[in-house]
């Protein structure tokens, strides 16, 4: 019996067509979310394995929908999505593999029926997306979007709510997604730019004398100035990050190597960005894949180790 097989059985997943549409997700998060695929691959209890993956590719799906045509049209995918799915969670039939792993998890797990509400609560944030005016606007977008994705998944391993924990591992998971939101709007800049916007408060940038235009028309000309935005962003980052550093002792001895792991590519990734500094604006900012790899791992052996 291969390891995924054995993760369905150990998940109480028996139904033949329900393991294939848990397995139709796993393909799609090996194929599109490496690093979270083998995260969760080697890292994860095998009988929590399925329901994250659901997770992720529904997160992965409700993105790709809105992340195309302009803001009508995005808002427009939206509304139907949002109407699909909440009916297929009130009991409606679909055909859609994804929807139906979703709608197995959250029964399996009634505490993320709530997230999937919030993720879809704030998704017009993310559909509407075009830049922000000012930090305040940034924090907003954490708050109504970033936050409720990561608890797709994070709700799965934290402490359920009312426990004493709770309260502390949510106020770490927003720590911590604040910093990989930050990090992310630094590392993609080149991209984010080609496509008219980007992360970093137009406040910010005119504080310093730049606006996207003068990024895109006389990029070479920015670059110290530029170097100053991203080093002042990154100690933003840097300064939340360093608040979450509790974030793994929050949750079960099980799920604090998948945690550990999580937050020490995040890590990596934030220094990939000092190191790049305003060279970002050109090329963008990514740890080595084989450094990622090797914390994976490094974990893997680790939890090994402590359970024999």
């Amino acid at each position: 019996m291969s390891r995924w097989s054995t993760a369905l059985t150990r998940a109480g997943v028996s139904d033949q067509g329900m393991r294939r549409d848990y397995g139709v997700q796993r393909k799609l998060v090996r194929r599109y979310r490496r690093e979270e695929y083998l995260a969760a691959r080697l890292l994860l209890p095998a009988e929590l394995r399925p329901y994250v993956l659901a997770a992720v590719a529904f997160m992965h799906e409700t993105d790709r929908r809105i992340d195309l045509g302009d803001v009508s049209a995005r808002h427009e995918a939206l509304r139907l999505w949002n109407g699909e799915v909440r009916a297929v969670l009130g009991g409606a039939k679909t055909g859609r593999d994804t929807l139906r792993a979703l709608d197995d998890t959250v029964r399996r797990h009634p505490q993320m029926a709530g997230r999937v509400s919030d993720f879809l609560d704030g998704a017009p944030v993310e559909a509407g997306w075009r830049g922000f005016e000012s930090e305040a606007e940034l924090q907003t977008y954490v708050d109504c979007y970033s936050m409720p994705a990561l608890m797709l998944t994070a709700c799965l391993i934290g402490p359920l709510p009312g426990t004493e924990a709770y309260g502390a591992f949510e106020r770490g998971c927003r720590q911590l997604i604040e910093a990989m939101q930050r990090t992310d709007f630094l590392a993609d800049l080149p991209e984010d730019l080609q496509q008219g916007h980007i992360g970093i408060p137009r406040d910010e940038l005119l504080r310093h004398g730049l606006d996207v235009e003068d990024l895109r028309e006389r990029p070479e000309a920015c670059l110290p100035a530029v170097e100053r935005v991203v080093n002042a962003q990154a100690a933003l980052a840097d300064h939340v990050f360093w608040q979450a550093r509790e974030l793994p002792a929050l949750v079960e001895a099980q799920y604090r190597p998948f945690l550990r792991a999580l937050m020490a590519v995040q890590g990596l990734r934030l220094q990939a960005v000092k190191a790049a500094g305003g060279s970002v604006l050109e090329s963008g900012a990514r740890p080595a894949g084989s450094t990622t790899v090797k914390i994976l791992w490094q974990e893997y052996r680790a939890f090994g180790k402590r359970q024999r």
